[in-house]
């Protein structure tokens, strides 16, 4: 049993009767191939939540700073977390993520780049449409509908996969595929609040 098997199990047990995890759209999620899962972002809880809910392993992008808090750090290593310097172009983590996808592996992002104030979805960043562009990776939208109060519903909703072929074809930028996919997340919330 891998660390991140171990630690998902564990999570599980606490998160899953707490928040009274509510999930539905597994059946859209791709079985095999890379997938770039896209979620919007309103807790520090998210990533564990997408974790213990999606149906395959997830990679995350975590904050560079993670990495260098005792034990945090190794726990973020141990659970497929790779470094991003925030409000930089960062070469390296933009490498890692292309590369977890080409070999077919679940890229798990936070378009938005940092928590929601509101729990309003706002403007993602380009990030997310470069990842989708420069992969043949599916693009699936996530949303996580809150509040986070103990033994309160929170819903996570997996959609259908975004049809990137045409945008790939118009050769649309970065910032607007990111926007498509956006529109996506705010569509999955919209119908499931």
């Amino acid at each position: 049993m891998t660390f991140y098997t171990f630690a998902r199990g564990v999570v599980k047990i606490v998160l899953s009767p707490l928040y009274r995890i509510e999930v539905s759209g597994l059946e859209h999620f791709p079985k095999d191939g890379g997938v770039l899962l896209c979620t919007n972002h309103i807790d520090n809880l998210d990533p564990p939540v997408v974790g213990i809910t999606a149906p395959r392993p997830v990679s995350f992008m975590a904050k560079a700073e993670l990495f260098n808090v005792p034990i945090l750090g190794n726990i973020v290593k141990n659970v497929r977390a790779f470094p991003v310097k925030r409000g930089l172009s960062d070469r390296e983590a933009l490498r890692n993520g292309l590369k977890l996808l080409k070999e077919g592996n679940v890229l798990g992002l936070f378009p938005e780049g940092t928590r929601s104030k509101t729990g309003e979805l706002t403007k993602g960043l380009s990030g997310a449409g470069f990842f989708a562009l420069r992969s043949n990776a599916y693009v699936v939208p996530c949303a996580i509908i809150g509040p986070y109060k103990p033994f309160k519903k929170l819903k996570v909703v997996y959609g259908k996969p975004v049809p990137m072929e045409e945008l790939r074809l118009k050769k649309v930028s970065a910032e607007e595929a990111t926007a498509v996919i956006m529109s996506h997340i705010q569509s999955l919330i919209d119908k499931h609040k």
